[in-house]
Parts: structure tokens; sequence; C-alpha cells
């Protein structure tokens, strides 16, 4: 079981991709520039951690733009594209990059991702990561997930602490209930030296993440993982979401941490 750490200060993740649920969503950036301007006017408001699908032929430009105007650590999705397939992320100065541990299942109005990652392929990832020293952030949907984790940790191919991004709610084969104790469930299997982020899809969302504010953990919002300040409005854009989880944190007593706070919880240079 991963201890409870009171004094560690809240990392709050913001993610800049669109809706593939909530299809009346359209308030998300989609250029460089906009991404760019989303970023900063997001971590003005404590986000600290961009989770990003950035634009195919554009990755440095969005970084270079990104960087231009703050210290924002950058998470490169999307977990479910092939390691051959990701080259110009890894090329993009990026500081983290967006791994699933498992099976990427999930099925939308309008969308469907349906691929296999195999142990070779999550090993080629590690090394990687290693050679290009970005951190991986590991998609962690169900407990298959944390066997796979283990599995590398095993044969030393990751290094302390672990990133993790905890998916509940999100429709497909992977899809795991957002509840308590399906959250406390997953936890507790989780390896030690963990650094554990959240993210919910649908209105289960306000359950979890104030749980999750509560416990020690850290959170992740955005357009794309739920769109709505309250159910049936939605957010002007990924700023408002950010202002309303640091508005929470600091109503439950729990401070937010900076960037460089952040790097160090989780172990960027």
């Amino acid at each position: 079981m991963i201890e409870k750490k009171n004094n560690e200060k809240l990392i709050v993740t913001v993610t800049l991709a669109d809706s593939l649920l909530y299809l009346d969503a359209h308030n998300y950036p989609k250029t460089p520039e906009e991404i760019a301007e989303t970023a900063y006017r997001c971590y003005e408001e404590g986000a600290v951690i961009a989770h990003i699908h950035l634009p195919k032929g554009k990755c440095k430009k969005t970084v270079d733009l990104i960087r231009d105007k703050c210290d924002m650590v950058i998470q490169a999705g999307m977990s479910s594209d092939p390691i051959e397939e990701r080259k110009e992320l890894f090329e993009s100065g990026s500081d983290m990059i967006s791994v699933m541990l498992s099976h990427h299942d999930e099925y939308f109005p309008v969308s469907r991702e349906n691929r296999l990652h195999l142990k070779e392929e999550l090993e080629d990832y590690c090394r990687l990561c290693r050679k290009t020293k970005i951190k991986p952030e590991f998609e962690t949907w169900h407990l298959g997930s944390v066997w796979s984790l283990n599995y590398l940790i095993e044969r030393n191919l990751v290094d302390k602490p672990y990133f993790l991004t905890l998916f509940f709610n999100w429709p497909g084969g992977n899809w795991s209930p957002a509840t308590p104790d399906e959250f406390f469930h997953r936890i507790k299997y989780l390896p030690v030296d963990s650094v554990i982020s959240v993210s919910v899809m649908q209105t289960q969302q306000k359950i979890i993440l104030p749980l999750a504010i509560v416990i020690g953990k850290h959170v992740r919002v955005g357009i794309e993982d739920y769109p709505y300040i309250k159910e049936g409005v939605l957010a002007k854009d990924n700023v408002e979401l950010v202002k309303n989880i640091i508005r929470l944190s600091k109503e439950i007593g729990r401070e937010v941490a900076d960037p460089s706070e952040a790097k160090k919880i989780i172990g960027l240079p």
C-alpha cells in the first residue's frame, strides 16, 4: 500500500485535447499558437503539467512556443500511437511522454481506438525514454496495467519515481468504474515510489478528484476528460476548469505545487 503523503503539494495536469465523448465541446485549442496560449493561461492559474496531443508536423514548434511563455512541464500524448509513429514527439523537447501499459481499447460516438501494445514495445519505450531523457507517464487503466509496470520495474527499465495516471470511467474495453472502491483497490497494488495522478471521465469526476486531493494524490482536468464546470454547463475553456480545481484544493486545505516543486516530485531535472 502506498503511504499517504500529507505534506506533498498538489500537481495539476491540464489536458488540452478535444473531447471524444462530449461532441458539443468545441472550446479547445487547435493550432500551435492557440495551444501555447491556453497552456500559458492554465499555467498562470496553477496547472503545472500540460498533457498535449501535439499536432503532427508541428510538435517542436508547439513545444517551443510554450517554452517561450513559461516553464510548464510538457507531457506529450497520445499513448495509443505505436512507438514507430512517435519519433517526432521524442525529438520535440517534451519533458514527458504518455505510454499505455495495456491494450488501448476506447469506444466513443465517432471514434474507436483499438491497439495492442506488446511487452516488447513497452521495453523499447523505456529504453528510448532513458536515451532521450524523457520521463514516461504510464497510463494505468486497470490491474493488468500494474502487472505490466512491475514487469518493467523487475527488468530495471524504469527509474523512480514512477509517474502514473490512473484512468476511470473511460468507455471501452479498458473501462473501470469511477468509485471510491475501485480507486482504493487499484492504489493498493501500485508499487512504492509511485507519483499518482487521476483522470476521470464523466460526472463521477466530481467524486474521485476531491478524494484524490484529500488523500495526497494528484489530478488531471480538461476538456478531453470532462468539459463541464457543473452538470449541463460547459466550461468556457480549459482555464476555467483549472481555476475550479485549484479553488477546490484551496478549500480542502491542500497547497498547489509550482513548476519547480512539481519537477522535484516527478523526478525531472
